[in-house]
């Protein structure tokens, strides 16, 4: 599903003009990445967790060569589904 349709669908479902709905996952959008980069994490209830983890440098192989690599430290994404929402697309074992 792209944004223009999310946001077609929003308009919809509330009631609104699909410029106010793109503007409001526009909004979306910057609330999360304002959140991540300042507090590392944000928990949308019913959604799941979005969190900023730290890698450690580590070694690695090149698969042509076999040569080792050092493959450096970097900051990474991670999104750890609800409950809720993995029973419900999942269904529940």
């Amino acid at each position: 599903m792209t944004q223009s349709q999310v946001a077609a669908h929003l308009a919809d479902k509330v009631g609104i003009t699909k410029k106010q709905a793109k503007s409001t996952l526009e909004e979306l959008t910057n609330l999360v990445v304002r959140e991540l980069k300042r507090e590392g994490s944000l928990r949308l209830a019913g959604l799941g967790i979005f969190r900023k983890r730290k890698t450690k440098a580590r070694k690695g192989r090149n698969p042509a060569t076999g040569e080792e690599i050092k493959i450096p430290a970097r900051t990474r994404l991670r999104f750890t589904p609800a409950k809720s929402l993995k029973d419900s697309v999942l269904g529940a074992k």
